[in-house]
């Protein structure tokens, strides 16, 4: 009976730690979606911006597109390693522990890249534009602070 109920809750203990991996995966990447839609809808409404500095900036969103998807595929392989190495080893072991170093190591990736897509767009912006958008970018960072 007791073999049983240790069983049972290493389970229950791996499949909470695998919810907890998925819901703070989606949780990074749902808060950066919502920045980068502010900042979107600033640059592009708000900001008025000439033929060049618009052109200049649907480059860069278009080559950033395409990186962020990537590492975003990268952080749903990152939760499936991780339900792999809990469900192989019922418990905190050396898979698990690799699996969350590289996920932490994958998001840590997608937000220094967001962060320089935000450097190269604040590159091609005038002084007055660059401050409106420099208060955007710091609302967004602590939206949730406040």
């Amino acid at each position: 009976m007791t073999r049983t109920r240790g069983v049972l809750l290493i389970a229950i203990v791996a499949f909470l730690a695998a919810v907890a991996g998925v819901l703070l995966a989606r949780a990074v990447s749902v808060g950066q979606s919502e920045s980068h839609n502010a900042l979107h809808e600033l640059l592009h409404e708000q900001l008025d911006l000439d033929a060049k500095q618009h052109g200049q900036i649907e480059g860069l969103e278009a080559a950033f597109a395409v990186r962020r998807h990537a590492l975003e595929l990268e952080l749903r392989a990152d939760n499936a390693r991780l339900a792999e190495a809990i469900e192989a080893e019922h418990g905190y072991g050396p898979r698990v522990t690799a699996a969350v170093d590289r996920s932490h190591r994958d998001m840590g990736e997608l937000q220094k890249e967001t962060l320089a897509h935000i450097f190269a767009m604040r590159a091609v912006l005038r002084p007055d534009q660059a401050k409106k958008f420099d208060h955007a970018v710091v609302e967004a960072l602590t939206a949730e602070a406040k």
